[in-house]
């Protein structure tokens, strides 16, 4: 904690250094005139999407002079202000990309009285082209005040893939190759769907995010520094994937799919909008076939002996992965509405693995022996919610949103013994059940003090039940199956209750600093039993606060410092005691007696435009304690194995940068590039060759980077590339080495844009891509090599069915008149 408050009081001085802002270079050219004392001021926000439009230029013209007078950009929350306003009568012009252009005309101003233009609605801009919405096109990666936004949509090498496809390109995370997520080189993430948690997050995050299609995604958000409306789950931050929807008049039907030598694809997906009602429906499916090979070296020292391991194995991979829902939504009245949402996935992955294995006792062979496994990894999950929200006035309301999960795990193998000829000598199966609950009661109040500040609050409750029951069952050849005594019957009955209440207050100052503060109080009951005995975990309460602080060094430039903790209670994959031995000399389970992990983290940021240049830099330390880390040691009872489980080994300290820049060479080419370095220690107990607990330590850099360029080409084509590398990664007992991922892609758009024919690539200059990584300590080495056949090419096409428009109404202007909007 010395640490952080050290680099806080550093970076603050440095950060209260910086100078005082310049006139935005977006403003219109103004003409001098008299000062007064009225101030105007109003909302933009969208009319189709009823959102704010964030960074709206409005410019002020004399009605006299028909020139520019004043001028000034709304914040994110579409709010804007007028001041020293002198007496007289004006025109006012509203405009940003995407957007129609709007005027107010006849804006007379009064001496020393203010005007509030209220809400003040853009439209899109489109035109209607034989049933086809064109829109403006938005920025691949956008910088907004408090995260970091990745237009997927545009994105045309991931279409026909998984999430974890459009992930792998955002910049600041990482996919390794088996699919697991880390946000600057931490892998304790609270992944949202539509800012809420989803059941399919709660086995395995990897696992999740393959019965994600691509085609659903609209944007990624990451968000590294949460506020204290957040949840405080999530050490290393907030990854929120935000799904396509549509919240215009008529009615659209989109179909995709997609055709590779590693994955199929196949999308329906409609929206039906008629007044103040509105429903969408969704179906997406993805069949996977790919193969592995993997080779094991790993030696145990037991009893004074050597104990060697070699094993060779080929697997080949098949599933189904599959996501359906249906939603509406409606408006109750003018500032009410109702929204509701049933997700529905499925994942059905299985793997055919011929295992042979040769055992060494101080170099002279022991056994030799062959499996036959056969495993299974289902899972069907839904999520129902239902969300209120009433809006009282611009910026003030109050929502109320309810959530029920429920996911339904099978992680079961069938293997088959064999001798050297090939003859079966037994056989072995293990089954394993898994089923999470929860349900999310949540209510939320936000509301303006006065123009600079805000206050938000609320509450949640979270309630969790998690089971899991599991048994051991051999055979012999001709015998039917019966229980194994050496690995008996388990159960686990698991169940977290969290209470939690929050403030956040949020300032903005006249010499463009934002300050939004806040603090999370989490309370955590828990309990658990084995069936046969009650684990003992005690229930903790955790003051989670956040300091977020930007100042804006002109229109073009920010400055960004921020602090939060964060708690990372563990999953069901890591609770589950479950002795899976599918791998024999390469064993797992997980812990049921897990604390929750801590962290303490401090960012520093710049970001600044110049020219046709994005550039952003990002510095920090992010400092766990109780960490939760894989620990492996040998096993007293199967000659030559290691058992791997989680442990709260101690602490892990981190300290990182990430640069990222875009340039856009023409309006139709761009560029950009993402680099990142971190250093890790990590210290904490493990065991000795007598079993006792020892300080060990180990300590590292890791480096990665990823190129990325997209053009359009013209009559309908596109080209996309990318190019990404991750380093070594250093753990408590050893490192996993890095690899190099790369893809090329192109679309074609046909008939009116109604429909695409896209081809892309991945992988495809080798023959597949290797992982590896090697564990050390005192009682065992281990070496593992994975090859994993994951060149990739893939033909994908889409296709729009339908119409939709924007409903012309009239309100009242500010002056009485009546508008289109």
């Amino acid at each position: 904690m010395k640490k952080i408050i050290f680099i806080l009081f550093f970076i603050s001085i440095q950060f209260a250094k910086a100078q005082t802002p310049s006139e935005s270079p977006n403003k219109p050219p103004v003409v001098p005139m008299p000062k007064g004392n009225s101030k105007i001021s109003g909302y933009v926000i969208d009319s189709a999407a009823t959102k704010a439009v964030e960074f709206a230029n409005i410019a002020l013209f004399s009605k006299i002079t028909n020139k520019p007078v004043d001028g000034t950009v709304a914040d994110e929350k579409g709010a804007f202000s007028l001041n020293r306003i002198a007496a007289g009568d004006y025109k006012i012009l509203i405009s940003f990309i995407g957007f129609s252009q709007k005027t107010i005309d006849n804006v007379r101003i009064e001496k020393g009285k203010d005007l509030d233009l209220g809400i003040i609605k853009l439209a899109s801009t489109f035109k209607q082209l034989d049933e086809v919405t064109v829109t403006a096109q938005k920025a691949v990666i956008e910088e907004k005040v408090d995260r970091l936004v990745y237009n997927a949509e545009r994105d045309i090498s991931s279409k026909g893939g998984d999430a974890s496809d459009v992930l792998k390109k955002v910049p600041m995370l990482s996919v390794d190759l088996n699919g697991n997520l880390s946000l600057q080189g931490n892998s304790n993430i609270l992944v949202l769907i539509n800012n809420k948690p989803s059941s399919i997050m709660a086995g395995s995050i990897a696992d999740a995010l393959k019965q994600i299609p691509a085609d659903m995604i609209k944007s990624i958000e990451v968000i590294t520094s949460p506020s204290a409306k957040y949840d405080a789950e999530g050490a290393g931050g907030i990854v929120n994937i935000i799904t396509k929807k549509n919240t215009l008049q008529g009615l659209n039907l989109n179909v995709d799919g997609g055709l590779g030598n590693r994955s199929s694809t196949f999308g329906l997906n409609g929206n039906y909008r008629k007044g103040k009602l509105g429903f969408n429906v969704g179906g997406n499916g993805r069949f996977i076939y790919n193969k592995a090979f993997t080779d094991l070296e790993q030696s145990t020292e037991l009893n004074g002996n050597t104990i060697r391991t070699s094993q060779k194995a080929d697997a080949f991979d098949h599933g189904f992965f599959g996501q359906y829902s249906f939603g509406f939504d409606y408006d109750i009245a003018k500032n009410q509405s109702l929204t509701g949402n049933a997700r529905f996935g499925i994942r059905n992955f299985n793997r055919d693995q011929n295992q042979t294995t040769y055992l060494y006792t101080n170099d002279v062979e022991s056994s030799a022996s062959k499996r036959d496994v056969y495993s299974k990894d289902l899972s069907n999950s839904v999520d129902l919610n239902i969300d209120y929200v009433r809006t009282f006035k611009p910026q003030q309301e109050w929502t109320i949103s309810t959530q029920y999960s429920q996911n339904n795990l099978t992680n079961n193998f069938d293997a088959n013994i064999l001798n050297q000829g090939g003859d079966l000598t037994g056989r072995q199966r293990n089954i394993n059940l898994n089923t999470n609950k929860e349900f999310t009661l949540q209510t939320d109040y936000t509301t303006p003090i006065n123009e600079h500040q805000s206050l938000e609050f609320g509450a949640k409750g979270i309630f969790r039940q998690v089971n899991s029951n599991y048994q051991y069952l051999l055979s012999a050849p001709g015998s039917d199956y019966v229980i194994d005594p050496k690995r008996p019957t388990g159960f686990l009955d698991y169940a977290q209750n969290i209470g939690a209440g929050y403030l956040s207050y949020t300032l903005q100052t006249s010499n463009n600093y934002t300050f939004k503060v806040g603090s999370r109080y989490e309370y955590t009951h828990i309990k658990a039993n084995t069936g046969e005995s009650k684990i003992d975990i005690p229930a903790y309460g955790f003051l989670v606060p956040s300091v977020n602080i930007s100042k804006k060094t002109g229109e073009s430039s920010t400055l960004k410092l921020s602090y939060n903790r964060r708690i990372q209670r563990p999953g069901l994959q890591q609770l589950n005691p479950n002795f899976n031995a599918a791998n024999p000399q390469n064993i797992t389970k997980g812990n049921p007696n897990l604390k929750p992990e801590i962290t303490d983290k401090v960012e520093l940021g710049y970001s600044t435009y110049i020219k046709k240049t994005y550039l952003s830099l990002t510095l920090f330390s992010r400092l766990n304690r109780d960490d939760i880390q894989q620990m492996s040691q040998r096993s007293d009872t199967v000659a030559g194995a290691v058992i791997t489980t989680f442990q709260n080994i101690g602490k892990e300290d981190n300290y990182g940068t990430n640069l990222y820049a875009t340039i856009n060479i023409t309006p139709k080419w761009s560029v950009s590039a993402n680099f990142d370095a971190m250093y890790r220690y990590i210290e904490g107990l493990a065991p000795d060759l007598e079993g006792k607990s020892i300080t060990v330590s180990n300590t590292g850099w890791s480096f990665g980077g990823r190129l990325d360029s997209q053009a359009q080409l013209g009559n309908g084509w596109a080209v996309q590339g990318n190019f990404g590398t991750r380093g070594k990664r250093v753990q408590l007992q050893g490192s996993q080495t890095g690899f190099i991922m790369y893809s090329l892609g192109f679309r074609k758009e046909f008939n009116q844009k109604k429909g695409t024919l896209g081809l892309a690539a991945e992988n495809f200059l080798t023959n597949g891509m290797s992982f590896n990584s090697e564990l050390n300590s005192v009682q065992f080495k281990q070496i593992y090599n994975q090859q994993i056949y994951n060149s990739t090419i893939k033909l994908t096409f889409s296709y729009k069915i339908g119409k939709m428009s924007v409903s012309e109404k009239k309100k009242k202007s500010a002056r009485g008149e009546e508008e289109s909007e």
